[in-house]
């Protein structure tokens, strides 16, 4: 319980130092139209988060409460750390923040084994495809993660969220620190924010999660499809979002802000109002997840459910605001 207090008051300090330094260095978010804020907001935050996490991961795994297998998995992350970092101070071309999110992917999936989509009877071929649609499908969440990080709290909050959601299932203790070290951060974050994230807290976040997903479902402690119920928030916004993009014949490439959260807060909605509802639908996929892994496993059925409900709640936000 200490170290995840001590995680706790770490996080706070270094996101006010940072804060200090960021506005000193003028590493500053500046309103644009394609924003969701309207003041000039120091970024880079996440710096604080990442800090405390790897202090945090190494220590754990020094002690004994880690496997070797995922601590190189999770330290594969520095990769991505220190170029989003960069990318936040210097703003890199896009070409070198994708080679750092491939090259992170790889060596992450290259310690988790790959990607065991059945437990049992699973041949070469199927080990294969499902693995590289699993690696896609790292460099996806840690970009949707990053789009997703657009208004006060709400990266954050979704991070502990998730979090919780994996800790009451597989009780592991690298949840605790990953929930210790964003809570922190979310102080200075909470509307109105005092400080942003930037790519570097994001793009760690997004990896993060998606590796302990894929290594709790290959050990068999939680199934992937939970994994995508509690991240369904997230993944379902930017994944659509994506799509009626496409259909628009719009250029992906180019910064928008159509995901649904934005066009709420676009439409009249607080950013507190959008983090209020988005933690009421978590914490309700949270109990479907909990109800699922203990009692129901029904993970599909569950699943398609839940896209179901999304595609109605992203209905309702049209009628709020206009996919334009």
């Amino acid at each position: 319980m200490y170290f995840y207090l001590a995680a706790f008051i770490f996080s706070l300090i270094l996101t006010y130092l940072v804060r200090i330094i960021a506005i000193k260095k003028s590493i500053i978010d500046t309103p644009n139209e394609r924003s969701s804020h309207t003041v000039p907001t120091p970024r880079g935050g996440g710096l604080a988060i990442i800090v405390v996490w790897f202090a945090g991961l190494i220590y754990l795994f020094v002690n004994g409460q880690i496997e070797k297998q995922l601590f190189l998995a999770l330290m594969s992350g520095i990769i991505l750390a220190v170029i989003s970092l960069l990318d936040d101070i210097l703003d890199l071309k896009p070409a070198i923040r994708m080679l750092a999110q491939v090259i992170t992917a790889a060596f992450a999936m290259g310690f988790l084994g790959g990607f065991n989509l059945l437990s049992e009877n699973q041949n070469t071929v199927i080990w294969l495809i499902s693995s590289i649609v699993v690696f896609i499908g790292i460099i996806w969440f840690i970009n949707l993660f990053n789009f997703l990080d657009g208004i006060d709290a709400y990266a954050s909050q979704e991070a502990i969220l998730v979090a919780t959601g994996i800790l009451l299932l597989t009780d592991n203790q690298l949840s605790a620190l990953l929930i210790a070290a964003t809570a922190g951060f979310l102080i200075w974050n909470f509307p109105k924010a005092k400080i942003f994230m930037g790519d570097v807290g994001s793009t760690q976040l997004g990896f993060v999660l998606v590796v302990l997903g894929i290594y709790f479902h290959n050990t068999e402690s939680m199934n992937i499809s939970n994994w995508l119920i509690l991240t369904s928030l997230f993944w379902f916004d930017a994944t659509f979002t994506l799509y009626r993009r496409w259909r628009n014949n719009e250029q992906l490439s180019v910064a928008h802000k159509k995901h649904a959260y934005q066009r709420l807060v676009q439409g009249g909605f607080s950013h507190l109002k959008v983090d209020i509802y988005a933690v009421i639908l978590n914490i309700l996929l949270i109990g479907i997840v909990y109800l699922n892994h203990y009692y129901l496993h029904q993970g599909i059925i569950l699943l398609i459910i839940v896209i179901l409900v999304m595609f109605f709640i992203n209905n309702r936000v049209d009628k709020v605001f206009k996919f334009k």
